[in-house]
């Protein structure tokens, strides 16, 4: 519904103005930049490393590529309009170029859920059916669970794209530091309420479905682990599991922190809103590759066998020699 103190305008651009108000801009938009470059850094070196080894074809790797490329889908649509508006002092963001970014953002997190819990199913069938696990866990079938979240995330955006694309706008200002939902209701003359019941809901399902049932799953593995007499394999599922976990933990804190602190009546103001934003969209896309390359045994050796420039030998090769 229009309000009557606002007069509906075709909205060609934004202007971002999350930032108007911070000193030391230029600061903030080097260290935004270098963790941006981190980020591409970190997934292109783990999407190389298992798309180059065919020992690394497995599922549990290519759920790792899949989490590589939403990470780096995810960071960068954030990531290179702050850069802008910080360090190039380009603050206007067209209207089509914010309707695209808002919608890979969000599909970027809706995404990385997802994936969170495909990866948690992996290793509970990994452990808890060892012997059939080759049978059940296939690449034909992992690739298939990625397509259909892929169609999940695309329908879900799909839906809110087009309840922000026929939202009427009376001012070209998001006070926020980038494109999302939230910024763009808020910068329509509507009232944002009835806006927000659909996102709401999708964070529901998120925080109230699938953190609980991911956390359930590692629960189960907990259990499944102490009871594995081979010493060496409690130590490695141990080492996985682990790695998965602080993955999920980066990922779901600031929302479930944000949450927490309105529900109990604590209410940020814009600044400590737009901090809380940075920091979910940048730091999991910055601990993801981090953590599997320093903590996947795979993926560390083959890097360190670069690094170090030793010629990968062949195993048949070995034999021989």
């Amino acid at each position: 519904m229009v309000t009557e103190n606002y007069t509906v305008n075709n909205v060609d651009s934004f202007i971002i103005t999350g930032f108007d108000h911070l000193q030391n801009q230029k600061l903030l938009g080097f260290l935004i930049l270098i963790t941006y470059m981190l980020i591409l850094l970190g997934n292109g070196i783990n999407l190389c490393i298992i798309l180059t080894d065919r020992h690394l074809h497995k599922p549990m790797y290519i759920l790792i590529c899949n989490l590589a490329v939403v990470d780096i889908m995810f960071s960068s649509t954030c990531s290179t309009t702050m850069i802008s508006v910080l360090l190039a002092e380009i603050k206007t963001v067209s209207y089509y170029s914010c309707i695209s970014r808002t919608f890979f953002y969000h599909l970027g997190g809706i995404k990385a859920c997802l994936t969170l819990s495909l990866m948690a199913i992996d290793r509970l069938i990994a452990i808890r059916l060892p012997l059939r696990y080759h049978s059940i866990v296939t690449n034909s079938r992992t690739f298939l669970f990625i397509l259909l979240t892929w169609l999940i995330g695309f329908t879900l955006m799909a839906v809110m794209i087009s309840v922000v694309d026929s939202a009427p706008y009376c001012q070209p200002v998001i006070r926020y530091v980038f494109c999302d939902y939230p910024s763009m209701i808020r910068a329509a003359c509507v009232n944002p309420e009835p806006y927000f019941l659909f996102p709401a809901m999708i964070n529901l399902w998120l925080l109230c479905g699938q953190f609980p049932f991911i956390m359930c799953t590692y629960a189960v593995l907990a259990y499944s682990v102490t009871k594995l007499s081979n010493n060496s394999n409690r130590k490695q599922m141990i080492s996985t599991c682990s790695s998965h976990l602080i993955v999920l933990f980066s990922y779901f804190a600031p929302k479930l922190v944000s949450n927490l602190l309105t529900r109990i009546g604590v209410v940020l103001n814009l600044t400590e809103r737009n901090a809380v934003m940075i920091v979910a969209s940048l730091v999991p896309s910055l601990i993801n590759p981090t953590v599997y390359c320093t903590r996947t045994k795979e993926i560390r050796k083959r890097l360190s066998d670069i690094f170090l420039r030793k010629r990968i030998v062949p195993n048949h090769l070995q034999v021989l020699s």
